[in-house]
């Protein structure tokens, strides 16, 4: 039996407070396909408990309305996201990941991205319209694109920019093919098969549209480097007591 809310019916949504502890990526919350009225319940649940949350693919009729019902969002219109609460992770000083862009037609789902590293806490840096079809503009800053960590790639039409830029960088490109096109571009499949197709070794794909989902990645692929990293501080600092020892004793 379903549990049932004491005034109009029964819980439509659980919120999983566990996710970030658990897999290292907190829930966010898809607006898409809600009610305004199914927003603000699980939105009002996440300010009484003093949390924060990511909202995406929230329209701007919908973000209006939850203002109006008294609901504190911090909205982008650009992205179509919004937060809420002023917990989670302090934005790292230092900038990890890199977010480029092909177009400017790209930016709705490079801002995506950018706001759910922000999010989660990642410092990342947005190159903007530098799509192959000027290639001068990728090359003027791919100098610098090649100083980060990871780098996700935005790109609809036929997505040649993951190929091009898995070719020049260490790092691994996180493709996002858009639905920016028309014709046989149309949807974004052609960029999404050029991802899948690319012969650029490094390169993993997310769904169409998707900047959660690759920011979410390179959530979990930073993650993994931390833990390394502190391993190797931990085992650094176990063997140093030794070492000293040993050189004490010469």
């Amino acid at each position: 039996m379903n549990e049932q809310r004491p005034d109009d019916g029964p819980v439509e949504h659980l919120i999983d407070r566990d996710r970030a502890s658990r897999t290292g990526v907190a829930e966010a919350i898809f607006a898409s396909g809600k009610s305004v009225e199914q927003l603000a319940d699980i939105l009002s649940e996440i300010e009484d408990r003093r949390d924060s949350a990511l909202i995406t693919r929230l329209a701007p009729e919908k973000a209006e309305a939850l203002s109006k019902l008294g609901l504190r969002l911090h909205y982008d219109r650009v992205s179509s996201t919004a937060r809420i609460g002023s917990g989670g992770p302090a934005v790292s000083k230092s900038l990890d990941v890199a977010v480029v862009a092909a177009g400017t037609s790209d930016m709705p789902v490079a801002w995506e991205a950018l706001r759910s590293l922000e999010f989660f806490g990642h410092g990342s840096k947005l190159f903007a319209d530098v799509g192959v079809a000027g290639l001068w503009r990728l090359l003027d800053n791919i100098d610098e694109i090649r100083s980060y960590r990871l780098i996700i790639a935005v790109a609809g039409m036929e997505g040649a920019l993951f190929s091009v830029l898995a070719g020049l960088v260490h790092a691994p490109v996180i493709a996002v093919p858009t639905s920016v096109g028309y014709g046989v571009s149309a949807g974004g499949h052609a960029a999404l098969t050029s991802a899948l197709a690319s012969c650029a070794p490094g390169i993993v794909t997310v769904n169409i549209d998707n900047g959660f989902g690759a920011a979410a990645a390179a959530r979990k692929m930073l993650l993994i480097g931390q833990r390394q990293a502190d391993v190797k501080n931990d085992r650094d600092l176990a063997v140093a007591p030794q070492a000293e020892r040993r050189g004490s004793s010469v």
